[in-house]
């Protein structure tokens, strides 16, 4: 299951600036500038950027070239080469200057006719230096493992050819690099990648790609790079893990602790299996890299007096590890991640907002949502929750509870909390993140599990609420009330009002909300893009054809927060606004854990659809970037596309090890491999830049289409960025799909 970015390289247009002048004679001229391969109005340095010169109104074609500029004279503006023998139409060769001309960087190129030395063209060019971005950065790297690095340099009509070096500033031997067959020099583009082999552990170790276009200064990029002893560091990790079993459905979360030298030394899980809960510690186990991926890896974990399970992992630059079983005793997926710091938790009252699926003791899909205000002293007050069991909804108010850490010497990532209304009782442990003031990425998680015998399996996440007042308005997290955001939904598919045992529906939604009201009670607008997932049925809004007006170029819905500003909202999602009859669109719940992000529920349907709301920074920034995508990131199956409740799923849960490369066409290229089965992958991604929504083709092992939805971005050295997360379903071309399309909503992370 890979995605697939649709790398949508923008063409910039060349404003051009045409003086027409008229002699005595009444020659007029034209200049036009072409590009090989495409027309821009910016030169990197040292880079050249042939130019056309047409007269008109005379028999005569001859020109004279000059080049001039606010902030430079002679050869610091660059030079012209006029071809010779001069050709017609006449042409010449400029060729930026090795450093941009400061401050002002634009060059004016003058052609001047020499029938009349009254009548010229004129063009501006803006000259650039070259940047270089490296991803990912920061990450760890196993000592003797290696971790591939991509590289683009801007703008991205630059040479994509690089240098790459390492810095060892904090001691010796840390570490290698080379483009195959020790060559320092490679492409970002072709599919031999920088490669970076761990040495003696250390901090401070920078991987640097230089520009080829040569430049005093800014002309490379660097990754901060950590050698460790293990890719799992030492301290105390949390995980969660949701699938089937020969039995029935399995739910399992739990705390570990790794001793940095790729062995688990002590820790505690709780497991649910078919309705039968049990808690085993200790648990012990390993971590080991393999075919010496820094990216890959086994997990092995044993419990005292219980199972053994054994997972493939993909690990992302910051340490998260994405898994799936694969000892053949069952199916599922799960994430791992370092927990907090000891009193990031529990420091003071606390919000989390909550999502959690399962099945219940019917082998009905159930989910919950909902918000708690842990006060810091154990008690839980006026907290909010909605579930949907099975298509039966019920809301909850005033919900009150209490929680404990049962044993904080032996186990101290482990907490257990009750709830009176609704009963539920579970356990949770702490994860990663911070407690946060604002809306970015990482906040406090919580991994959770219930531990009560009304549900076969019930686990999910609670979030740290980011304090605010959650009114329509206020739900955007940019300083405009229009905002923009993207929600992953996961459920059953319905025929005949029944759930369908072996089958998924699942959805990516591109929304923007409007923030119409500033107050409570009020509606705002919800409007955008989606595709849908339905075992196979393609739905896209808008349709892959031409939109013939707006109606039918995006979905529009509304969304209302609820009176008492806590973050619960209701959304009308989904629908099919290009039907006939137009099919109307069904509520969701939201609880908000900051701007654009939450969990969501859909509050009555059979398909009992839940999964959560992402900021999409591209309405922060204008749009996305081409030179954004290249880089490695690990992908997989999330917890709740497993779909409990359809018997075995339909859904295949996969890890990946991906590398997107660029070059400076519309299509980027596609690396992986795929666990279980350590299967190659191969293929090319595009992207529609101003959306952040793309699609994949793979071409190994098999020909397979995806949609992928951008999500996060991370801020690199220099002001630049690249996209740190992403989320993707199956698709297919023409519709409706075959049998085995895959459905599930994967998630990718550098």
């Amino acid at each position: 299951m890979i995605k697939n970015f649709l790398l949508a390289v923008a063409v910039l247009s060349l404003a051009l600036a045409v003086g027409c002048a008229k002699g005595g004679n009444g020659i007029g001229i034209s200049i036009d500038v072409e590009v090989s391969p495409s027309k821009i109005d910016t030169v990197p340095v040292s880079q050249s950027v042939v130019l056309t010169a047409t007269v008109t109104g005379t028999s005569n074609p001859a020109v004279t070239w000059t080049v001039s500029g606010t902030d430079c004279t002679g050869s610091a503006c660059g030079t012209l080469a006029p071809v010779t023998p001069a050709t017609t139409p006449a042409s010449a060769t400029y060729v930026a200057p090795p450093t941009a001309p400061s401050p002002s960087p634009y060059v004016t190129i003058t052609a001047t006719s020499a029938a009349d030395n009254k009548t010229t063209g004129t063009l501006q060019l803006k000259v650039v230096k070259v940047t270089v971005v490296v991803t990912p950065t920061p990450v760890t790297v196993g000592a003797g493992l290696v971790q591939q690095f991509a590289a683009v340099a801007n703008p991205t009509n630059a040479p994509q050819t690089f240098t790459w070096s390492v810095n060892c500033t904090n001691g010796t031997n840390c570490g290698s690099v080379s483009c195959g067959s020790n060559n320092p020099t490679c492409s970002t583009a072709t599919s031999d990648p920088a490669v970076f082999t761990g040495g003696t552990p250390q901090s401070g170790v920078l991987v640097t790609a230089t520009s080829t276009v040569q430049e005093t200064t800014t002309n490379y990029g660097s990754a901060a790079v950590t050698v460790a002893a293990s890719r799992l560091p030492a301290g105390t990790y949390a995980f969660q893990f949701s699938g089937y079993n020969n039995s029935g459905p399995v739910a399992m979360a739990g705390s570990l602790t790794s001793d940095g030298s790729g062995n688990i030394t002590k820790g505690v899980e709780d497991v649910v299996i078919d309705g039968s809960y049990i808690q085993y510690a200790p648990v012990t186990g390993s971590y080991t890299a393999t075919n010496n991926s820094n990216n890959a890896g086994i997990l092995t974990l044993s419990a005292s007096g219980g199972p053994a399970y054994t997972y493939t992992a993909a690990l992302t630059a910051s340490g998260i590890v994405r898994m799936v079983e694969s000892d053949g005793n069952g199916t599922g997926s799960g994430v791992m991640q370092k927990s907090a710091a000891t009193g990031v938790f529990n420091n003071g009252a606390q919000t989390f907002a909550f999502g959690f699926t399962g099945v219940d003791l019917s082998g009905n899909r159930v989910g919950y949502v909902g918000l708690l205000p842990m006060g810091g002293n154990g008690n839980i007050a006026n907290g909010l929750a909605d579930s949907n069991d099975g298509g039966t909804a019920n809301s909850y108010s005033s919900v009150t509870g209490t929680y404990s850490q049962p044993d904080a010497t032996n186990l101290p990532g482990l907490w257990h909390a009750t709830l009176m209304s609704p009963a539920l009782d579970f356990d949770f442990f702490v994860a990663g993140g911070k407690t946060q003031t604002t809306t970015e990425p990482g906040p406090l998680t919580l991994y959770a599990i219930s531990t009560d015998s009304t549900y076969q399996a019930l686990s999910g996440s609670m979030v740290y609420q980011v304090p605010m007042t959650y009114n329509n308005l206020a739900f955007c997290m940019s300083s405009s009330a229009s905002c923009t955001s993207v929600s992953n939904l996961t459920g059953a598919e319905v025929e005949n009002s029944s759930p369908v045992a072996n089958s998924s529906n699942v959805a990516l939604i591109l929304g923007i909300t409007d923030g119409t009201s500033s107050g409570t009670g009020g509606t705002g607008g919800f409007t955008g893009t989606f595709d849908q997932d339905n075992n196979g049925t393609i739905l896209s809004v808008p349709p892959s054809s031409s939109c013939v007006s707006p109606t039918v170029c995006s979905f529009s819905n509304t969304y209302v927060a609820s009176s008492s500003n806590t973050g619960r909202y209701v959304f009308q999602m989904l629908g099919s606004p290009n039907a006939s009859p137009v099919v109307a669109p069904i509520p969701f719940v939201l609880y908000a854990s900051g701007a654009d992000r939450g969990f969501l529920l859909d509050q009555s349907s059979l398909a009992v659809m839940t999964g959560t709301m992402d900021p999409q920074p591209a309405s922060a920034v204008g749009t996305y970037a081409a030179s954004w995508m290249p880089g490695t990131f690990a992908a997989a199956t999330i917890l709740n596309s497993d779909n409990p409740g359809s018997g075995n799923p339909d859904i295949a849960p996969a890890v990946d090890n991906l590398l997107f490369t660029y070059s400076a066409t519309n299509t980027g290229n596609l690396t992986g491999t795929e666990n279980p089965g350590n299967v190659t992958q191969a293929g090319t991604y595009t992207m529609t830049l101003d959306s952040g929504i793309g699609a994949i083709t793979l071409t190994e092992p098999a020909a397979a289409i995806y949609v992928f939805y951008a999500i996060d971005t991370t801020s690199l050295n220099g002001g630049n960025s690249a996209i740190a997360d992403f989320m993707t379903i199956g698709s297919c071309t023409p519709q409706p799909c075959t049998t085995g399309t895959p459905s599930s909503i994967i998630f990718a992370q550098q």
